[in-house]
C-alpha cells in the first residue's frame, strides 16, 4: 500500500512539476511595468518594512526571504524580469517577510523546528541504513530512524500553511496595489497554487516514504 502511494504520489509530482513550469513560462509573456525588485521593494515599503534588503543571486527559482541576514533574495529572471511571473514570485517572497514582522503562528513554529528538522535531516539516512542492516538484530535502530524522518515529515507539512498564506498575500497585494487587474489577478494566482501544489507532493512524498519505513519495521 505505501508503494502504491508513493508511486501515485510521484506521478502527481511530475505533473505538477510540468505544469508549474508552463505556467511560468506562459506568464512570463504578461509584460507588467514594474520589475521583481521595485515589486519586493514597493510591497516591503508600503507594509512599512526597512530594514529588509532585495538582492540579485543567481540560478532559477531559487527565490527565497533569508530571516537570519534579512534579505530577500531573488533569481536574476525574477529580479530583472518585468512581467506577471517575476511579479507574483518578487510578491510572495516578501509575504514570508510579512510573515515573519507580524508574527505568524505557523512560521514561527516552522523557524523553532528547523535546527531539529537540520539535525534528523543530516543523520537520518545514515540511521534508516543502519536499522534496515540490523533488523534481525535489533528493531531499536530502524524505529530511532523512523521517529527521525517523522520529524523532517512533520516539517513539510508545516511548510504548507506558510506557503499557502505567503502566496494569499502576494495576490492580494498585487490586487490592491494595482500591479494586476481583474484578469491578471487570476494569472498570479494560478502560478502560485501550481508553486504550493510542488510543496503539497512533497509532503505527500514524505508520508508515502514514512508509512513504507513503518511498513519494513512492521512486517519484521
Amino acid at each position: 500500500m505505501a508503494w502504491l502511494l508513493f508511486i501515485l504520489v510521484m506521478i502527481a509530482s511530475f505533473v505538477v512539476q510540468m505544469v508549474l513550469s508552463s505556467r511560468i513560462d506562459k506568464y512570463t509573456q504578461v509584460a507588467t511595468n514594474v520589475t521583481g525588485a521595485q515589486i519586493a521593494r514597493m510591497m516591503l515599503e508600503e507594509n512599512g518594512i526597512n530594514d529588509v534588503s532585495v538582492t540579485c543571486i543567481s540560478g532559477t527559482l531559487t527565490d527565497h526571504y533569508n530571516p537570519q541576514t534579512r534579505t530577500v533574495n531573488l533569481s536574476e529572471k525574477v529580479y530583472n524580469g518585468n512581467n506577471l511571473a517575476a511579479a507574483a514570485i518578487a510578491a510572495h517572497e516578501c509575504g514570508h517577510v510579512i510573515q515573519h514582522a507580524t508574527g505568524y503562528a505557523p512560521l514561527k513554529l516552522r523557524t523553532a523546528a528547523v535546527p531539529l528538522v537540520s539535525f534528523a535531516s543530516r543523520s537520518v539516512q545514515w540511521i534508516l541504513l543502519l536499522g534496515i542492516v540490523l533488523l534481525q538484530f535489533t528493531p531499536v535502530m530502524l524505529w530511532v530512524g523512523i521517529a527521525l524522518f517523522g520529524i523532517t515529515t512533520l516539517f513539510s507539512f508545516i511548510t504548507l500553511p506558510v506557503e499557502i498564506n505567503a502566496s494569499q498575500r502576494a495576490v492580494a497585494w498585487l490586487n490592491t496595489a494595482n500591479i494586476t487587474d481583474s484578469t491578471t489577478t487570476a494569472y498570479a494566482h494560478d502560478a502560485l497554487k501550481w508553486a504550493a501544489y510542488t510543496y503539497v507532493t512533497a509532503a505527500l512524498g514524505s508520508l508515502a516514504t514514512l508509512l513504507y519505513y513503518i511498513s519494513i519495521a512492521r512486517r519484521n
